[in-house]
Order: C-alpha cells, then structure tokens, then sequence
C-alpha cells in the first residue's frame, strides 16, 4: 500500500471534482427542498464512466476497485453533492451481483450499472431487528418454480427511484432453520409497497418503510446460493462502510473549504479572523482529524481490493467510525466559524450538520463499530 494515490487515481479525482463543480452545493440543495432527483448529475457520472469504475471490464465498466468508487463518492460530496445512493447502488447492489450473482445476474444488471442507467436500493434494517441482523423476520418461501416474500423493512434509501432493490430475506433449509438470503425485487412488483418516512435531513434522496405483502419471484431473483447468504451479505457491507467513510471524508473537506475561505476573508478587529489562533486552531485539529480518518479509509479500500475480508472489515469499521466523528467535528467547527451565518441559508453550511450526525447512526451504529472493535481487535468478551 501507498500513502500516495497512483498518477490513475488522481486523474479520476480531478475529473469527478470538475464534474461535481459543474453542479455544486447549489444544484443539490435546490433538489432536495424542492422534492426533485439529481437526475442530471447521475446521467452525467453515469455516462462518463464513473458509476461504473469498480464493474469489471467484461460487463462494461471500469474494472477497478472500491477504492476507485470510493474516490468518485468523496469527491462528489466534497463538490456539495454526496449521493447517498452512490453507496448504495454502485457499492452494495453490484458488489454483491459481481461477486455473488449468476452470469445471466451479471449480464443484466452490471452494464447497466456501470452507465448509470439503473439505480438499485438495498433492504436489510427492520423495525424490530435493528442492528441485530440475526434477527429479521422477512421471509423467502418455495412456491412451485419461484419464492414467495412477506415482511417490512425500514429506513430504506432511495426507492422512489430505484428499479428494483436487494432484499435481504430468511429462506428455510431442509432442517428447518432460517438462513439468510438476498433477493432482487423489482419495485414496481405486485405486493410490494413503500411509504415515505419524514426525516429532518436535507436531501434528494428519500428514507422509506418497505412492505412485502405475499410478493411472488421467479427462482432466479435469488441471488449467488441458497446456502450462501450471510457470506454474500458481509461482501456487501465491507464496500457500504468503506463507501460512507469516503462521503463523510468528502463532507469534511466541504465545510472546511468553506470555514477557511469565510476565516480568511472576514474582517471584525482590523484582520481577518482566521488569523487568531481562536479559530486557526480548531480549523487546524479538524483538518488533522479528517486527514488521520480518510488514511484508514484508504486502507479499508486497499485490503478490500487486495481480497483480505478480514482486515478490510476491521478497516472499514474504523474508518467509517473515525470519518463519522471528524466530519462532525470539521461541520460544528465550521458553523462556528460562520458565527450566525452559519445557520442561514446563504452560507449552506447549518444543513450539513443533520447530514453528520446521521454518520454517527449509519450504515451502522457508532456503539456496534465499538463492539465489533472491542471482540475482534482487541480480543474482549462479546458484550451483545
């Protein structure tokens, strides 16, 4: 591993922050208070290859890694534009088709992931379950030559504007017992319904309540094997966590940009307040805090893209961790900054706060990287 991306890696940066500069903060704010899509911007990134930078080479995409996809997510966000369904779809969704999916899987899904033409959401949180994967009650039964799904899923993104999202179910062995299994369920199909859930966030991309109500599939929604579920889950959630720790890295650097830019051009006793250490300071610890999270999150990608599991979960748990706690630290220091103009509208830095702090909660809770850290790093009891 270098601590110095490849000649590749900065280029693909480069364009992705011209791109997203083509948009900005403006663009993205006005979609979200107005109920509209980043239709444009997604067509756009998905037409010049960079949704589909970690598809491999033989299905139309880039043939790159997560840390390629990585790169594109942080530099969207740091250009104002983090797209949550960025780590959903292209992360998540064709990670795990890539890997785990049948060929005829591939063929379908993965061009037109890599174009940008399909957005797929993923299911997994149950009101009931929560962070217990272990404990969801949706169900994938045997009817004839298909499968049968019933049960609820909750704070699912973007299913408004998904064409289908990947379920993550219970199938019943021979034995009797539940296993996990992952089904493609396309959003317009008979039984399944979604209802919007009011969230006091600032963006496009909506949170939802899923209902599976007797839903029918034909046996090759199924996705990779009936006895493979939890191997092909965890593919998944490795790419989900390296990716929210590229959005939150991206984040930070957006509103230090703009603390630092306010810090050196506004004046109050005859200098400009950057200039006292009351504010340089701050500004300087936030800065060493997010440089320190995104080298793990660099790391988290490098060991995933380098096929070692293991380590990339630690990795990847540790970054999303830190990159969550230094996002927040560099978005309260920059609103700080502002003073009152940091909560108007103007300055479009208060609505990144809400944006952070859901960081703490998600892909997964601050508490269970805890946990993960404490059992498996450090070789502690198991406390859940």
């Amino acid at each position: 591993m270098s601590f110095v991306e490849t000649e590749e890696r900065r280029a693909l940066r480069a364009a992705v922050a011209e791109l997203g500069g083509k948009y900005g903060s403006s663009y993205y704010v006005e979609k979200a208070r107005s109920g509209q899509k980043t239709d444009e911007l997604w067509a756009e990134a998905g037409r010049l290859g960079y949704l589909g930078v970690n598809v491999p080479e033989e299905y139309g995409g880039g043939g790159g890694g997560i840390g390629d996809l990585a790169a594109v997510c942080e530099e969207l966000a740091a250009a104002g534009c983090p797209l949550l369904l960025m780590v959903v779809s292209p992360a998540i969704c064709a990670t795990i088709i890539a890997r785990s999916g049948t060929e005829a899987q591939r063929k379908h899904w993965l061009p037109r992931f890599a174009d940008g033409s399909v957005k797929m959401a993923f299911a997994i949180t149950e009101p009931d379950a929560g962070s217990n994967a272990h404990r969801i009650t949706t169900t994938a039964r045997r009817d004839g030559d298909g499968w049968v799904l019933n049960g609820q899923k909750t704070f699912i993104s973007g299913v408004d504007e998904s064409d289908a999202v990947l379920f993550v179910s219970r199938t019943q062995d021979q034995k009797g017992n539940l296993r996990p299994s992952l089904f493609i369920v396309p959003t317009a199909a008979p039984g399944f319904a979604f209802t919007p859930i009011d969230m006091e966030i600032v963006s496009p991309e909506k949170q939802f309540v899923c209902h599976l109500d007797d839903v029918r599939l034909p046996y090759d929604a199924l996705v990779g094997d009936e006895d493979g579920g939890l191997l092909q889950l965890f593919a998944g959630l490795n790419p989900e966590r390296i990716m929210a720790a590229a959005m939150g890295a991206g984040i930070g650097r957006l509103a230090l940009g703009k603390a630092t830019g306010y810090a050196a051009s506004r004046q109050v006793f005859r200098t400009p307040i950057g200039a006292h250490q009351g504010i340089a300071h701050p500004l300087a610890a936030a800065k060493i805090e997010l440089e320190l999270a995104r080298l793990m999150g660099q790391k988290a990608a490098w060991l995933y893209d380098e096929g070692d599991d293991t380590g990339a979960g630690e990795a990847a748990n540790m970054a999303k961790y830190a990159t969550a706690e230094a996002a927040i630290h560099c978005v309260d220091q920059a609103i700080q900054t502002h003073g009152g103009n940091g909560l108007t509208t103007e300055y479009g830095v208060g609505m990144l706060a809400g944006v952070v702090r859901l960081m703490r909660i998600a892909p997964v809770s601050r508490e269970m990287v805890l946990n993960y850290v404490a059992q498996h790093s450090l070789g502690l009891p198991k406390s859940y």
